[in-house]
């Protein structure tokens, strides 16, 4: 197969403000399709089962299932869901669960074999995919497509927006149909997410040569860190998995406290910790844990919107969000730094996407 090369993530960073205005509107007329097709007022728990980029997606949506359908809400890797969820599901009238299988190729074997299973146990299951048709589609009740125009082979980053973006938007379906709130407050947050684009926009472009910048700050490091919790602890797990598939730099992705509990005692003790810290309900921890790894000796990488002063002073460095949005949909606008960053430190090092390393960069040169 042939190499890709670094510019790719540029590519798709660069088309991630028109996907998400182009995309709200055709998902959003689906899923209403959809909802008018079964009894999902019924469901009593969700259950988000994906693997890599799909099980970032659904743990950095478990907090809108939460607040915004009024649901209890897990996401899980396929593998565990499979051997450890769902022989012990039971349906049962008003708590019937509802598992959504989230693959963009929809052929993944884990997250197919999961949904045929909760299928079997008599959960209600959906398909989220970019490929109808396709086996995930086939084991599934139903789907919501989410089909982006001018695919191409990368390290995913529009597929992992499309993801957020559908699950997003089946949250707040689901709110309306359990009876959380009406029609109209429905279709007022589809524009909130619609109207996202421009700050995401100018998020990215504020972002910049910064991402430049901080890719010698990591260059020479042996490992990173990344560090957010609810919907940033999702956000933080997805960055760390582009920076080892688009630059070969091992990356961890790891929640605020349980950084403070392990990995603030690792060394090497100037190591790069990027906190993730969207306005929301642990902004006042990440401020914290900022504090303290930069009295480690850690180098500090803030995440965060541009006029918060509270993490920034406590880092060398920052890479801004132009806008504030509710924490539910924080993780549209606080991962494109991840794809830039990776494509620079990749173009630092002399290495490709998921071929890292200078002996497969020289092949890939050939």
């Amino acid at each position: 197969m042939e190499a890709l090369e670094p510019e790719v993530m540029l590519r798709q960073v660069g088309s991630l403000a028109d996907d998400l205005r182009e995309l709200v509107g055709p998902v959003s007329r689906r899923r209403d399709a959809l909802f008018a097709s079964a009894d999902w007022a019924s469901v009593g728990s969700v259950h988000l089962v994906g693997d890599g980029d799909s099980y970032y997606a659904a743990q950095a949506t478990e907090l809108a299932f939460r607040s915004l359908a009024g649901t209890s809400c897990v996401a899980t890797a396929a593998l565990g869901f499979l051997e450890y969820e769902a022989p012990w599901l039971r349906p049962a009238g008003p708590g019937r669960p509802l598992v959504v299988g989230i693959s963009s190729s929809g052929s993944t074997p884990r997250v197919v074999q999961a949904v045929t299973r909760a299928r079997q146990q008599g959960a209600l299951t959906l398909a989220l995919t970019g490929v109808p048709g396709s086996p995930l589609t086939q084991a599934a009740d139903h789907t919501l497509p989410l089909v982006l125009s001018r695919p191409e082979r990368s390290p995913g980053i529009r597929t992992y927006q499309a993801s957020l973006l559908g699950l997003l938007l089946l949250a707040v379906r689901l709110g309306e149909a359990r009876g959380r709130h009406s029609a109209d407050e429905t279709r007022d947050v589809d524009r909130e997410l619609t109207s996202l684009h421009e700050g995401l926009a100018a998020t990215v472009d504020l972002l910049g040569d910064r991402c430049r910048d901080v890719a010698a700050v990591i260059g020479d490091a042996p490992v990173v860190v990344m560090a957010g919790s609810g919907p940033g602890f999702g956000t933080a797990s997805f960055c760390a998995a582009k920076l080892i598939e688009g630059a070969g730099v091992f990356a961890r992705g790891q929640d605020l406290e349980e950084w403070h509990h392990v990995e603030r005692f690792a060394t090497p003790h100037d190591m790069p910790v990027f906190v993730i810290a969207p306005p929301g309900r642990s902004h006042w921890r990440a401020v914290e844990i900022a504090a303290k790894a930069r009295e480690l000796g850690r180098r500090v990488i803030a995440v965060t919107h541009r006029d918060d002063v509270e993490v920034v002073r406590h880092a060398s460095a920052v890479l801004p969000v132009a806008v504030r949005s509710r924490e539910e949909f924080s993780p549209l606008l606080y991962h494109p730094f991840s794809a830039l960053l990776a494509c620079r430190t990749a173009q630092l090092l002399g290495r490709t996407p998921f071929r890292a390393g200078p002996a497969a960069a020289e092949s890939a040169r050939r």
